[in-house]
């Protein structure tokens, strides 16, 4: 609005020149003369500010016309904005109105006139623009994780770690994340002109730990694992060395002490994370460790004899002699045995194979003719042999193997496991083909290793809608999972649920299912933003024999559905549903939900359906969980903001999983949290019961489940809101099932539950529970430990000694460490060691996961909508995103090491609202505060079986989730 004060010093100054004019001339008398008509005053009113979309009404009502006559109005855009199609409504009105369209100032002119003469234009503002909000939340990171402390990331903090004197002290257990690369490889960034070829750090390892470097780049790089002592380390005196050309490079310590671990670029860039505990998966062993016994100077290789160099075929003497070895044994369609007998066939195998007599960097290995040289010579001979195209494979002579007894790559992570006393129940039933479960989810990779062979033929896919289906059609029996996300980032939810119930075991691959010899149904349902309750029912009605839109039935029907998915609102139809799978005597079971609340959540609230709450270690209620009146049971579900037992991995369910961000979909292995967890392991156990007991009905396990057989108690005594009756018990349960078929004995032998003790470093007492298996005598005779800072008391016992015993910690005066003892029991029919592990740790570590972007995405484009960068203080990142306008938005939060712009990539840390697996649509209508996640090194486990093959554990988990370049 113009300054009409100036206006009115105007007017007023030509009416008191009219009245001087009249004055002077003193014609009196009445003269005749037309009184003046003054102009009329426009008044368009104050500037507004005003949302865009909204109505605005204007209003001329302080418009005067000094001789008081009427006065008309006439409103009008000064100029139309840009991109605006707003128009004037009622312009020739007192009050007219218009839509504020777009974010722009619009400028309205307001002229009034008399019926003769119109005012001066009047001009009124309004500023239109789009409400803003803040969102807020915090993200908690594990307590052992810790960051590379020189990562190309420029906005990262800053501190060197390329020598023994400027190592990074870390503490142990950890998982590390870091980035190395030699000069002018990677990306632009902080450490690309000079490279970061090493990252040292100081750490006090405990006797048996295990140090694995997972290598995310393994296309592009070849990192290397380096171990020193503490004491006056030589860089050309490793006490250990793992330089294979595989996804990990791992090695274990045999004596507790201080040492600097190195990890060293032999070639290229790559983000890597570094995890250092107690236990060791098989993968580990099969690294090219110098501690490793074989025999020096000699190398295991088979040649590919397609594309061999004609004049090198004529015997495998020739084909030695090409890669500068001499022949010792084997043939040229086998494996053959090579050696290199001196220094100058040494180096003559080095020239062939390209190999560098001295360590590339600011390293170099002295030529000297120590065993230690000698192995070492022997490895980087192997690793060369490996990157040839002509060969198949290439491996030390061993002595021995490092392993003896092949098991699965990762059961020594599946915590969850022991939790629930598998291992004992194991020994009774590993479950039957004859009982097959449902998993009615997202479907499942129906070619992943670990599900190969234990998946039924009749699954079926029941997602009705094309766009949800993502694959093209609409409901058909295939059941092989695309994927749920679009952009690359899906779940394979049901690939995860799928292996925790029945994956295939002690085949040296990947991860153990609880009840290995089952079949699983694979039915999908969920796809691109979950699935409808309507093919939810029909698949229900597939599984349990009953008629349904596929217009088919299985062979077999199922035994049992695991439903690892839900949501609120009450569905008859879903409960009428549910009633007949039932009626068909298959057992439901179903996740109870992961909001934290006590409102109820369905399937899992339906009557009829086991709910299933979750655990964490601890077997205290993970905070993620839904509790209340309908929870049955509890079941291991994880919490991966915690490392507990202090392996160097967060305390995640690990199973069966997929990767999708590269342009083929990868077989892998993740950790993942939340009820959809729990569920499966409730489902997995109940297929043991099923095994031993085939007529087991539902009605059978809600008795057992009631009568506290099946289940360790937790919280308050019986049944309560936080875990229904109890923890699952397998042991307990598949023994339960034995009772109920009244088929054969158990051996009399004495149970102790559980079967090892791990107090970390802060827990100060734990129970242990001494059954009885079997139906003969039994007396526990003796209980005893082996260290100081360990007692056992009797606590509530019957006259045979059976009942619970406490065993107490006493952490006093001892120093920082990892320690370990025995619990002995002795009973008259057998022997039990319990291993117990502790840790003193004077000081408090915090996790820090690096310098982290959050940001604020379309949930449909995942276009960046919204950052704002975080460190974390005290293991906590807290953060603030102003200014964010009314929508819909997911939110990620994660490190960029390699500075690609892209965060989230295979070993940076990564987190989503409400988890990375369960990420939640956020709508923002007002402030928003309390969104609250974890983030950590989200790893993608490689198979041992696939790494010859070239394939990286850790891929990219969201490839298109870009970072602003915002310049410094």
């Amino acid at each position: 609005m113009v300054i009409k004060s100036l206006r009115y010093l105007c007017l007023i100054g030509v009416i008191a020149l009219g009245l001087m004019t009249t004055v002077g001339t003193g014609g009196g008398g009445g003269g005749g003369g037309s009184p003046t008509n003054n102009s009329p005053v426009a008044n368009a009113g104050s500037d507004q500010n005003v949302n865009t979309g909204s109505l605005v009404t204007l209003n001329g009502s302080g418009s005067s016309d000094p001789d008081g006559d009427a006065i008309t109005y006439n409103w009008s855009f000064v100029s139309t904005p840009s991109g605006s199609s707003a128009t004037l409504a009622n312009s020739a009105t007192l009050t007219p109105s218009f839509t504020a369209d777009v974010d722009v100032t619009y400028s309205i002119s307001l002229v009034v006139s008399d019926g003769s003469v119109e005012s001066t234009p009047d001009i009124v503002n309004v500023i239109a623009s789009t409400p803003t909000y803040t969102i807020s939340g915090s993200i908690s990171v594990a307590a052992n994780t810790a960051v590379d402390s020189d990562v190309n990331d420029p906005n990262s903090p800053y501190n060197p770690n390329d020598w023994f004197d400027t190592a990074q002290v870390i503490s142990s257990p950890v998982a590390l994340g870091g980035y190395v690369n030699v000069a002018g490889t990677g990306e632009d960034g902080r450490s690309y002109a000079d490279g970061d070829r090493s990252d040292f750090f100081r750490v006090a390892l405990s006797t048996n730990q295990t140090i694995i470097l997972y290598i995310a780049d393994l296309a592009t790089t070849d990192l290397d694992l380096y171990l020193y002592p503490g004491d006056s380390p030589d860089i050309n005196n490793p006490l250990d060395a793992s330089v294979g050309t595989d996804v990990t490079e791992s090695l274990s310590v045999s004596t507790a002490g201080d040492y600097f671990v190195e990890v060293y670029s032999y070639s290229g860039a790559s983000n890597y994370t570094l995890t250092i505990g107690q236990s060791a998966p098989a993968v580990a062993a099969k690294s090219l460790r110098l501690s490793s016994e074989f025999v020096p100077d000699e190398v295991i290789v088979r040649f590919k004899n397609d594309i061999f160099p004609a004049d090198a075929m004529a015997s495998p003497a020739a084909r030695a002699l090409s890669v500068g070895m001499a022949f010792k044994s084997g043939a040229l369609d086998r494996e053959m045995l090579l050696t290199f007998k001196d220094d100058a066939q040494k180096a003559e195998a080095f020239r062939i194979l390209g190999i560098k007599q001295t360590r590339v960097g600011i390293h170099s290995f002295q030529l000297n003719d120590s065993p230690t040289q000698h192995k070492l010579d022997t490895l980087q001979i192997i690793k060369a042999l490996r990157s040839r195209s002509d060969v198949i494979y290439a491996e030390p002579n061993y002595i021995r193997k490092a392993f003896a007894t092949p098991n699965d790559e990762y059961y020594s992570l599946q915590w969850h496991y022991p939790l629930i006393n598998l291992s004992q129940a194991w020994d009774i039933s590993t479950g039957s083909s004859d009982v097959i479960v449902a998993v009615i989810d997202t479907g499942a990779l129906m070619n992943h290793p670990d599900l190969v062979g234990q998946l039924t033929s009749d699954g079926y896919d029941f997602i009705s809608d094309v766009q949800i289906a993502s694959d093209g059609d609409g409901i058909d029996d295939n059941p092989d999972d695309p994927g749920d996300d679009t952009q690359g980032g899906s779940s394979f939810h049901g690939t995860h649920v799928a292996g925790s119930i029945a994956a295939a075991t002690n085949n040296t691959v990947g991860v153990a299912g609880i009840a290995w010899s089952t079949k699983i149904m694979p039915l999908r349902v969920l796809g691109i933003g979950g699935g409808t309750s309507y093919d939810i029912c029909q698949a229900i009605r597939y599984a349990a024999g009953l008629s349904n839109d596929s217009g088919t039935v299985p062979t077999n029907k199922a035994d049992i559905i695991n439903l690892s998915l839900g949501g609120g609102g009450y569905s008859q139809t879903e409960q009428d549903t549910y009633t007949a799978a039932r009626n068909e005597s298959v057992i439901i079971i179903a996740a109870a939900g992961n909001e934290s609340t006590n409102q109820l959540s369905y399937p899992a609230s339906y009557d009829g359906v086991v709910s299933v709450s979750a655990v964490d270690m601890n077997t205290n209620l993970a905070p993620y969980s839904n509790y209340g009146t309908k929870i049955d049971v509890a079941a291991p579900g994880g919490d991966t903001s915690k490392d507990l037992n202090g392996d160097g991995y967060p305390d995640g369910v690990l199973s069966t999983c997929g990767n999708d961000s590269s342009s083929t979909i990868q077989n892998v292995y993740k950790f993942y949290q939340g009820t959809s967890m729990a569920s499966p392991h409730m489902a997995g156990v109940v297929a043991l019961m099923k095994a031993v007991y085939p007529g087991l009905t539902p009605g059978d396990l809600d008795s057992s489940l009631s009568a506290g057989t099946i289940i360790t108690d937790l919280g308050a005594t019986g049944r309560d809101d936080l875990y229904g009756y109890g923890l699952i018990d397998a042991y307990k349960a598949v023994v339960a099932a034995q009772d109920l078929e009244q088929a054969g004995t158990l051996p009399t032998a004495l149970v102790v539950i559980p079967s090892s003790l791990d107090f970390g470093s802060t827990q100060p007492s734990a129970i242990l529970t001494a059954q009885k298996q079997g139906d003969g005598n039994l007396t526990v005779d003796s209980v005893s430990d082996n260290a100081t800072w360990l007692s056992v008391s009797v606590g509530t016992v019957d006259g045979n000694g059976l009942g619970t015993y406490t065993a107490q910690v006493d952490r006093t005066s001892l120093e920082d460490g990892s320690y370990t003892a025995t619990i002995t029991f002795i009973s008259s029919e057998n022997t039990v060691a319990v291993p117990v592990s502790m840790k003193v740790e004077t000081s408090v570590t915090t996790g820090n996961a690096g310098h982290h972007y959050v940001l604020l995405l379309d949930p449909d484009t995942f276009e960046n909508k919204g950052q704002v960068e975080v460190d974390a203080a005290n293991g906590v990142y807290t953060f603030n995103l102003t200014e964010v306008p009314e929508g819909y938005y997911i939110l990620y939060s994660g490190t960029d090491f390699d500075n690609d712009y892209i965060v989230g990539n295979a070993g940076e840390a990564l987190g989503a609202y409400f988890s990375l697996d369960h990420p939640s649509i956020i709508w923002v209508n007002g402030n928003l505060s309390g969104l609250d996640f974890n983030t950590s090194f989200n790893m993608n486990l490689p198979s041992a079986s696939s790494q010859s093959e070239g394939e990286a554990g850790n891929r990219p988990i969201l490839y298109r989730m870009k970072r602003k370049h915002i310049p410094r």
